[in-house]
């Protein structure tokens, strides 16, 4: 297992956190799997002897089910185990069962922490925007929740740039600062370039990606002709991620099938391997269903790819420069900033409008 620092913290985090999203499995998690104490823990041990120093969870995983399966299986031996979860979705029909409010907040960390059997939680995730909770409120509870020790270190989850930025302005402490995002990023699903990549880049967030695998469309198993892969969660009715452009989604398999070939592994590596080499990412969230997928998956750890592979990868995914981002491609780069290269770096050779790349 290699090892990031977590953005610009002295915290060290394993390159692959496991994913717990399908312990539990109530609700629509069931269409993801199913598995409780006795399967999660064979999946946790795989984990663990792989050197996996973090475990990724969230209350609303089948409303609690989720930690409350993972805290049972850490109990007595966590202490140099990381867990992240994370507050904000729905855990009830009440009108403060969800949001950043201050009253929400603090209560469901508190519930957390008792599904999880655990005094703090390592880093605690704001799941989704609150547009209605003002951001130093929410700011203040995570300050509160910290010093009170129940929480280490605080990220976001799913924000768009302006509202990180917003979060980061309005924190009252250094302690209660975001040091982290998780995203979803993946070479089918590159938005995250145009905002949160050169942010996390300009203010030292450090980057984890939930789904890596586009919710196992980019692992090899679906292929151009054949369609969904049967008793997959999409052939289940699973729509997250969307994806807008299926002939692209193949041309991007097609790649990563090829180039996993060429190495001995499968494209579901290879697209993980491409993860790690992006700007600011520091660990990928990676779930499943059997242990050797995981034994699969960890390969992508040592996996070095040509720059030729990049390339491609580049070329056959890359998505266009929307404005303003054509515009200072074509006029700013001689003083473009390495957070302005985690976009441009990938369009060495482009220019935007008019005749000659002029406007």
């Amino acid at each position: 297992m290699q090892y990031r620092m977590l953005g610009r913290t002295g915290l060290k985090i394993s390159v692959i956190t496991m994913g717990t999203f399908t312990f539990g499995g109530q609700g629509a998690f069931g269409r993801t799997a199913s598995q409780g104490v006795p399967e999660a823990r064979k999946l946790v041990d795989t984990c663990l002897d792989h050197g996996v120093n973090m475990f990724d969870t969230a209350n609303m995983y089948s409303t609690g089910l989720s930690e409350e399966i993972l805290g049972e299986i850490l109990n007595g031996r966590d202490d140099d185990v990381l867990v992240t979860s994370k507050a904000r979705m729905p855990m009830g029909a009440g009108p403060n069962d969800e949001g950043v409010s201050r009253w929400h907040l603090i209560r469901e960390c508190e519930r957390s922490l008792k599904r999880l059997r655990r005094d703090h939680i390592d880093l605690y995730y704001m799941h989704e925007w609150d547009g209605l909770t003002p951001v130093e409120e929410k700011l203040a509870a995570l300050d509160t929740l910290i010093q009170q020790g129940k929480v280490r270190y605080a990220g976001c989850s799913n924000y768009s740039g302006w509202q990180v930025m917003k979060s980061l302005a309005a924190a009252p402490s250094h302690a209660s600062r975001f040091v982290a995002q998780q995203i979803h990023y993946t070479l089918e699903a590159r938005e995250a370039e145009y905002e949160l990549l050169p942010l996390s880049v300009d203010q030292g967030l450090g980057v984890q990606v939930w789904s890596p695998l586009a919710a196992g469309l980019l692992s090899g198993k679906h292929q151009r002709g054949a369609g969904l892969a049967e008793g997959s969660r999409q052939a289940q009715g699973w729509d997250e991620p969307p994806i807008r452009d299926m002939e692209r989604l193949w041309t991007i398999v097609d790649a990563l099938t090829e180039i996993g070939e060429a190495h001995g592994v499968e494209a579901a590596q290879v697209a993980l391997a491409w993860l790690l080499t992006r700007p600011a990412v520091a660990s990928l969230v990676v779930g499943g269903r059997m242990a050797d997928q995981f034994e699969r998956n960890f390969r992508a750890v040592d996996l070095v790819l040509s720059e030729e592979e990049l390339t491609r990868l580049n070329d056959v995914s890359r998505l266009p420069l929307l404005y303003p981002y054509w515009h200072q491609h074509n006029f700013a780069r001689p003083r473009f900033s390495p957070a302005d290269q985690a976009l441009h770096a990938d369009y060495p050779d482009r220019h935007y409008g008019g005749e000659d790349g002029l406007i």
